[in-house]
């Protein structure tokens, strides 16, 4: 099969910083979570805890604003 050299590929990236601030702030949560746990079933919690914690935090700030 000949190789087409007239196409291309756009690669367009909007939401890297966004997503640097958002995987900083998992990590930090995670950090957090993790603080005092010592078996691996704790640290797999904290893991999930880290991932879901800003869906809880959306959710309280709407409820104070009477959404």
């Amino acid at each position: 099969m000949p190789k087409d050299d007239h196409t291309s590929t756009k690669v367009i990236n909007r939401y890297g910083p966004a997503g640097f601030i958002m995987f900083v702030a998992f990590v930090g949560a995670f950090v957090y979570f993790t603080r005092n746990e010592h078996n691996i079933g704790d640290i797999l919690i904290a893991f999930v805890k880290a991932l879901v914690w800003p869906g809880f935090v959306i959710y309280h700030v709407l409820q104070l604003l009477g959404a």
